[in-house]
């Protein structure tokens, strides 16, 4: 059973992943935006579990930086936005 979650959750970080990819090259979400930076994030974690339990090391490796770099991404965003709101208080 573990296996059958293990396999789901990897095909939905690829799916999350095509997703983000399809979504930012029709201008349909911006490649800054938080929406953009959370479906990497979340698709970089599924698909991350995926391959640690496989031990495919170099693409959990890859997860990793990838997760990370959607985080910072992330906190870019909310750094930004809180910078706008205290200069309009």
């Amino acid at each position: 059973m573990i296996n059958i979650i293990i396999h789901i959750l990897g095909w939905m970080g690829t799916a999350l992943f095509v997703l983000a990819y399809y979504l930012v090259s029709n201008a349909k979400l911006p490649a800054t935006g938080r929406a953009y930076q959370i479906i990497n994030l979340v698709g970089a974690v599924c698909l991350g579990i995926n391959v640690f339990y496989e031990q495919a090391w170099p693409a959990f490796g890859l997860e990793v930086i990838w997760a990370a770099i959607a985080i910072w991404a992330l906190m870019k965003t909310f750094n930004q936005h809180d910078r706008k709101s205290s200069h309009s208080s």
